[in-house]
């Protein structure tokens, strides 16, 4: 028998953590801050606040999760721990989509600012990024981490300097000035931007290719978190001083209208190639995670077998990458960037409600697994930080618009007619082998 190939372990915590940062960055705060600005007003930054919250709080209980099983399949495996196969798949399934709708939707901010600096059509300009990008990942984990590592540090120096460019208006508005819509804009900006904060939990997606999984793929993420929080409101803060709300909302490119005005013409291009480079690493790092979730599940039976295939040279799992890059593609036509973010906002507050609740219950059922990571505060075995994630999730849910909730419940029954027959596939397996052993043995 053939020796199963399997995934490469060359990821340690500077490696995890720049991965994270990366795909955390990107499109949401590159192209929503304008229309994120338009909702909260100068006071854009709380939105900010309000969504970094409820990311580390889930973050929280990511990393322990993540401390406990270190898995590929990351969400599948840890609600399969808690709840079984039905809910585990269906959640899986949502995550799945939440990756390749998110690489959609960069995909789409990408091309925007590449039509801004050479007129390119956008969807010739996103399905090429996308074709492009899974190429990368074909060659290996290794090539797409020193990839991602080199777009990291250019996206992040994009954003210090909008710091920078920033720092001369300090004081020049009211950071506290809310839009007309007054609080509820507040949380309205805070579920759309939200996408902005996505990605922190495709870091556990690593954890079969990383060095000492259980320590550096909890530390890795929490210091990602962190670090883009910081950048995140200081970046919110500069972008309202230097132009207001209501010009920057009015913006289909706000980064590059701020460097315009704070520096000139020729620092708009250049910002506008840092935004290329932003929204290039959270498509590529979005494949990478989407890719992964797909393997996982296969390699547990959940998904064909055929998925979990993994080059003998690369060590990449190829067939779920080329799946990932279809799936990503269908969504570009779509086009609404605002609209496709908020869909994959969706799946993911659903995800993340479920992922609060498997940790709480994991706590009850199984207190006996070691935890190298466990989040704080507790009230007996109740953890309570998990709890106040799934309601603030719960409250960014019910801000989205009526269609978007209607595609999210779609997605989420086919994932469930998805899970029943996937269901239906392992018990008739299962019954296949019981069948075939006591067929065995009687003829022993």
């Amino acid at each position: 028998m053939a020796k199963k190939i399997g995934l490469r372990r060359t990821l340690g915590l500077l490696e995890v953590t720049i991965s994270g940062v990366g795909i955390i960055l990107g499109a949401g705060i590159y192209a929503l801050i304008g229309e994120a600005a338009g909702l909260a007003g100068n006071a854009v930054w709380i939105s900010f606040a309000l969504s970094a919250l409820i990311a580390l709080l889930t973050g929280l209980s990511y990393a322990e999760l993540a401390s406990m099983f270190p898995k590929a399949a990351a969400e599948y495996e840890y609600t399969s721990q808690a709840f079984g196969g039905f809910l585990a798949f269906l959640v899986g399934w949502m995550i799945i989509f939440s990756g390749v709708v998110g690489a959609a939707t960069v995909s789409l901010g990408f091309a925007g600012y590449f039509q801004a600096l050479t007129g390119t059509p956008i969807l010739p300009s996103a399905i090429a990024l996308l074709a492009v990008l899974s190429l990368v990942l074909l060659f290996g984990i290794t090539h797409s981490t020193r990839l991602a590592i080199v777009l990291t540090t250019v996206e992040a120096l994009g954003l210090v300097l909008v710091i920078y460019m920033g720092i001369p208006y300090l004081g020049s508005v009211d950071l506290l000035e809310m839009s007309p819509l007054g609080s509820a804009g507040i949380l309205q900006a805070s579920a759309l931007i939200f996408f902005a904060f996505i990605g922190f939990e495709e870091i556990v997606k690593l954890s079969e290719e990383a060095k000492d999984p259980e320590i550096n793929i909890p530390r890795g993420l929490v210091l990602a978190i962190s670090a883009s929080i910081i950048l995140y409101i200081l970046v919110a803060i500069s972008a309202v001083s230097v132009l207001g709300w209501e010009e920057l909302s009015c913006s289909s490119a706000p980064f590059s209208d701020i460097a315009r005005y704070a520096l000139g013409p020729n620092a708009s291009a250049i910002i506008s190639i840092m935004a290329l480079f932003a929204t290039t690493n959270t498509v590529l790092l979005m494949l990478l995670a989407s890719s992964r979730i797909i393997y996982g599940m296969a390699s547990s039976g959940s998904l064909p077998p055929i998925l979990a295939s993994v080059h003998p040279r690369t060590h990449a799992p190829w067939i779920a990458t080329i799946l990932s890059m279809i799936i990503a593609m269908s969504f570009v036509f779509l086009e609404d960037i605002a609209f496709v973010a908020n869909v994959n906002n969706f799946t993911v507050f659903v995800t993340f409600i479920v992922i609060n609740a498997v940790l709480i219950s994991l706590r009850y059922k199984k207190p006996q697994i070691a935890r190298p990571f466990r989040v704080p505060i507790s009230w007996g075995k109740l953890a309570v930080l998990p709890v106040l994630g799934i309601l603030f999730n719960l409250l960014m849910l019910i801000q989205l618009e009526t269609r978007v909730m209607a595609i999210g419940l779609g997605l989420g029954g086919l994932g469930a007619l998805a899970a029943l027959i996937s269901m239906r596939y392992i018990r008739s397996d299962i019954k296949k082998l019981i069948k075939n052993s006591i067929s065995s043995r009687d003829q022993g």
